[in-house]
C-alpha cells in the first residue's frame, strides 16, 4: 500500500471518528479544536478529509494483489 493510501485511509478514519462524536455525543472535535464548524481551518480539514474519503473508494475497487506487497519489499 502506498503512503498516499495509507494517509488518505487515515484520514478517512479520523472523519469516521469525529462523525461518532457527533453522532453519539453531538460533539464536533474538529469544529472544538480549531474554533468552530464555520472557521476557515475547520472547513479546509473537513474538505482534506472528504477528498481522502473520496479517494479511498479508488482503494475498494483495487485487486487485493495490488495492495500487497511482496515477501522480498517487505522489511
Amino acid at each position: 500500500m502506498s503512503g498516499i493510501q495509507r494517509t488518505a485511509l487515515v484520514l478517512a478514519m479520523i472523519g469516521a471518528i469525529n462523525w461518532g462524536l457527533i453522532g453519539f455525543f453531538g460533539f464536533d472535535l474538529v469544529a472544538a479544536i480549531f474554533g468552530g464548524q464555520a472557521a476557515a481551518i475547520s472547513r479546509v480539514i473537513y474538505a482534506i478529509v472528504g477528498i481522502a474519503g473520496i479517494y479511498c473508494i479508488s482503494i475498494l475497487f483495487k485487486p487485493d494483489s495490488e495492495l500487497q506487497r511482496s515477501p522480498e519489499t517487505q522489511r
